[in-house]
């Protein structure tokens, strides 16, 4: 794995450019965004200039940096991080997890979980325990991860008819993730589960069939039968903590109306 020089000895200027070089955005682009000048950019990314703490946020909103690397660019201009990190336990984010389990479990008969920025689950109803019946134990101990949880050959891997595909959305996700976040226990969780064994085909794969869902579905079995769902993730508006910012909700909405039924009938 790549070793990344620390915070303060990259300063602010080569981290800003590398987002925006990410981003694919000029520095004119940026500029006309942040309300600032190009030759003010340069200055910035080049270390001539020592941007204000307004001007890096400014700059970070625009490059659309997720909220803990905003902290880090903060550090690496010399100021206070601005964004807290607070324990999901922390009473002060009781009400926060008070509406997440009256919106999971809302979604019931239909699977429901949120997961950290580590796919860690921090919050499941029914329709996902139930699914997850029969997967060894090992895998539920804490902190149940949910992409470990899919993947593993001792997970759910085996019961999805169309893992092939699947995986590669799920692995596919995580890149994107990877990308975004530059979180590193990210990637690492992303190099174990991309090693687990994959079948050279799905069982389940029909060429000559066509497929009636309007996204990839997830085609799992489950009590004798091939149930199919299409997933659905959401995150929190304008985060101003860690977090929060790190949460995602992901549903899995019945993609025809056997499941649905199947759901309503084995889950009440």
């Amino acid at each position: 794995m790549t070793t990344h020089p620390s915070t303060a000895q990259r300063g602010v200027g080569p981290l800003l450019r590398a987002w925006r070089e990410q981003r694919r955005v000029s520095q004119l682009e940026l500029a006309l965004r942040a309300d600032s000048s190009a030759r003010h950019i340069s200055f910035v990314e080049t270390g001539r200039s020592r941007p204000s703490e307004e001007m890096v946020l400014r700059l970070a909103e625009h490059l659309d940096v997720p909220v803990r690397e905003r902290n880090a660019l903060l550090l690496a201009a010399g100021y206070a991080p601005r964004y807290p990190k607070t324990p999901l336990d922390d009473p002060a984010l009781g009400p926060l997890r008070e509406g997440i389990e009256r919106l999971i479990g809302g979604y019931e008969p239909y699977p429901a979980l949120v997961v950290d920025a580590r796919y860690d689950v921090v919050a499941a109803n029914r329709g996902v325990t139930a699914l997850v019946d029969g997967v060894s134990p090992a895998l539920l101990e804490p902190p149940l991860n949910a992409m470990r949880l899919a993947l593993h050959p001792e997970g759910l891997a085996p019961r999805i008819r169309n893992l092939r595909a699947w995986r590669g959305h799920l692995l596919e996700q995580m890149e994107r993730q990877i990308a975004l976040h530059r979180f590193e226990p990210l990637r690492a969780l992303y190099e174990e589960v991309a090693a687990y064994p994959v079948p050279d085909e799905d069982p389940a794969d029909d060429p000559d069939e066509p497929v009636p869902y309007f996204a990839l579905p997830l085609r799992i079995e489950h009590g004798g039968r091939t149930l199919s769902f299409i997933s659905s993730i959401s995150t929190f508006n304008t985060p101003m903590d860690v977090t929060v910012a790190e949460l995602a909700v992901e549903t899995l909405l019945p993609a025809d109306p056997a499941t649905a039924k199947y759901l309503q009938q084995s889950i009440s």
